[in-house]
């Protein structure tokens, strides 16, 4: 279904495209867990059973309410969601006793015991809670995963105890001597939960790869691939584990199967998400997924979903930002084959979501080797983009136009560039770019217009060598608009980078054109070093009182 498929890229998008060049402002800083991206009110009332849970576990010692086993099943079967959200709440339980654990550590410095003592049995309650919920979906866990179990539980009733006689002394320099042992404690504490959460999540990766190892079913595989993305939308750390646990070459395997043709759009997008982490690149390496993925894109009977996201997984391993894909050697045999497809792919994009992938896997390219720019130009991939983004429809974003200008730029080291600029009316494309502005006022889109403003001047900058574009780009008052950028902080966002862009176009500009600048500004922003003329415009908005 084209909806579902296309509601499904919020997430990879953000993963696909990291850093300063790309869809960086999508993605958040740090890996979090995706509950952290929600209204706080809406997160507080999913959080309010789990901490009435906590207060009952207090009050009752974890004792259960009825001593019939069959009645005892039924109350908390009843309260708990079905099997299929089981992980989801031990990731949210996991979630709270970190908190719990950072929070104890910093009350700690400040040597509250009360707060100290009160939290630590907290966590005792979570942990049990955790233990307990997990193991009422999990039957047979591993002798491995018990001995956790009894540790973490241990060391969590020693470190309340440590707390609770820490709470009755008043004496400050006993006091400071038993700190060490709380907070060594507290160390052990955090050491044996973060030990059981990564084998817990070992274990649920290696039953799902079970099952798409061992059944044929395209039911019992679907569900299966379903679960692994999930599990892998939960940060990097998970997708090392199921990299490690050998996902990349369980879906690989599903890609190569005919009979499993309508999973690959799913099967593609879970390893797009994987191949984030080093072990994943390794992985995709040694089962020849290059080679895979140019054949899938190469094979026109494959809908355009599926070269859609094979098109994501081009775009996430070969992210410029990535420090790990040297290794990628097979790709360079590869590369044509792969970014002929890929043209063909933003030639004929239904969407401006599968534009995106296509166009974003093509400026990662272009970065990646630089014979891919001499590909581009000889399949007249500049023209099919410039072309594309007169569509308002299939160019809709900031965020794909930040895709295109990043070829332009990187094609426009070559010198036949300038003529097929000039042909397609490019130069008038990078001036509407240089206009970019956010519509929404979203930091990510806004960030986003940053990106297209400060590549457009990298692009005219390195154009206008050619008399011919320079002189367009005069008639087309690009430079006028380039000056407003570097006198007005606001119409480029603040940006350092677009200014340093700017000017540097401006000075390219100004020696076709010196008559085209009043004396003020080639004084101030031309005659000067690049860098004077930075420091002017950049403190142009102070006042000093």
């Amino acid at each position: 279904d084209s909806s579902l498929w296309r509601s499904a890229h919020k997430n990879r998008i953000n993963m696909a495209f990291k850093g300063e060049d790309h869809l960086d402002s999508l993605s958040l800083p740090v890996q979090r867990m995706h509950l952290m991206q929600v209204d706080s009110v809406q997160r507080w009332m999913e959080d309010l059973r789990l901490m009435t849970d906590c207060e009952c576990m207090c009050i009752l010692q974890s004792k259960p309410i009825s001593t019939e086993r069959d009645e005892q099943n039924e109350l908390i079967l009843s309260s708990q969601p079905s099997t299929c959200d089981h992980l989801q709440l031990l990731l949210k339980r996991a979630w709270i006793i970190s908190t719990e654990l950072s929070r104890i550590a910093q009350k700690l410095e400040k040597s509250r015991w009360q707060r100290v003592h009160s939290m630590t049995v907290r966590v005792n309650c979570h942990v049990h809670s955790m233990i307990n919920e997990y193991n009422t979906f999990t039957r047979g866990s591993s002798q491995e995963m018990h001995q956790l179990e009894k540790l973490l539980i241990d060391k969590c009733s020693e470190f309340t105890a440590f707390t609770e006689r820490c709470l009755q002394t008043e004496d400050e320099e006993i006091l400071k001597s038993m700190k060490s042992c709380v907070n060594e404690t507290l160390t052990t504490v955090a050491q044996y939960f973060g030990q059981l959460i990564e084998l817990v999540l070992t274990q649920e990766a290696q039953k799902l790869l079970r099952q798409i190892e061992l059944s044929g079913s395209l039911y019992i595989t679907e569900s299966a691939v379903s679960g692994l993305f999930s599990l892998a939308q939960e940060g990097a750390q998970l997708c090392r584990i199921i990299a490690k646990e050998g996902g990349v070459v369980a879906l690989f395997k599903i890609c190569r199967q005919d009979c499993f043709r309508c999973l690959y759009p799913q099967t593609l997008r879970t390893l797009a998400s994987i191949c984030c982490v080093e072990e994943g690149m390794h992985q995709l390496e040694k089962v020849d997924g290059i080679l895979c993925l140019a054949d899938i894109l190469t094979d026109t009977s494959h809908s355009e979903a599926t070269h859609a996201e094979a098109a994501a997984v081009i775009a996430q391993i070969t992210s410029p930002h990535l420090t790990f894909t040297q290794h990628l050697s097979s790709f360079l045999e590869n590369m044509e084959e792969i970014v002929t497809a890929l043209v063909k792919l933003c030639q004929e994009a239904s969407s401006g979501e599968v534009f995106l992938l296509a166009s974003a896997a093509l400026a990662n390219i272009t970065f990646f080797d630089t014979m891919a720019c001499e590909i581009l130009l000889q399949l007249n991939a500049m023209k099919i983009l410039l072309a594309a983004c007169s569509d308002k429809h299939i160019v809709d974003t900031p965020y794909s136009r930040d895709q295109v200008v990043t070829i332009l730029a990187n094609m426009s080291v070559l010198d036949q560039c300038a003529s097929e600029i000039i042909q397609g009316n490019g130069v008038q494309l990078l001036m509407e770019m240089l206009c970019e502005k956010s519509s929404s006022g979203n930091a990510a889109e806004a960030a986003a217009c940053e990106r297209v403003q400060q590549k457009s001047a990298v692009t005219l900058a390195r154009l206008s060598r050619d008399p011919e574009v320079a002189e367009a780009a005069v008639k087309l008052s690009c430079i006028p608009r380039l000056i407003k950028l570097c006198r007005s902080p606001t119409e480029r966002n603040n940006s350092d980078s677009v200014l340093v862009a700017c000017l540097a176009a401006l000075r390219r500009l100004a020696v076709m054109d010196p008559d085209g600048l009043e004396d003020s500004d080639f004084q101030q922003l031309v005659k000067p070093r690049l860098v004077d003329s930075f420091l002017l415009c950049t403190n142009m908005e102070e006042s000093f009182v």
